[in-house]
């Protein structure tokens, strides 16, 4: 059993302008008679992820999906644009997201850190838990081959060690 009617729209409300705070929008709140689901379409702009091994784009987008029984049941997320992750679904395999903040929802979570988290996962696949998809597995080879390298010096008393 979720919250009562008019607590779940105001708590919703609440986290819908934390949202629009967070990424400079201005999502309207939902009426006290909304249907649910409740479906938010969010575009992250300006966050870089690939769409396939040579092409990256800025610009992502993916429904945040809540039930009558959020926030007890966590949201549901589905990804709309093309992205190569192995993580993250694209859209014509089901666009599934899988983050931390979606496995660990509690009561206590909210829109906005789940937000994050899909910004963080773009950021920093996690090649090693990948979909079952072929896009899934492909991107989750191509990133384990593709790390990001590192080189680093030492330099002390104005002379290289």
């Amino acid at each position: 059993m979720g919250l009562v009617r008019p607590i779940l729209v105001k708590r919703i409300n609440n986290e819908i302008g934390e949202l629009n705070r967070y990424l400079g929008l201005s999502i309207a709140d939902i009426p006290e008679d909304a249907e649910f689901p409740v479906v938010l379409s969010i575009t992250l702009t300006n966050s870089p992820a690939r769409t396939s091994e040579t092409e990256t784009a800025r610009e992502h987008s993916f429904d945040l999906v809540l039930s009558e029984e959020y926030p007890f049941e966590r949201p549901r997320a589905r990804w709309k644009t093309p992205v190569f992750h192995p993580n993250i679904m694209m859209p014509q395999d089901g666009g599934f997201v899988c983050v931390k903040t979606l496995d660990n929802w509690s009561f206590g979570s909210n829109m906005t850190s789940f937000v994050m988290g899909v910004e963080s996962l773009l950021a920093y696949p996690n090649p090693m838990n990948p979909y079952g998809t072929d896009s899934c597995i492909r991107a989750s080879r191509w990133y384990a081959d593709n790390k990001p390298g590192f080189d680093a010096k030492v330099s002390y008393g104005g002379k290289d060690a």
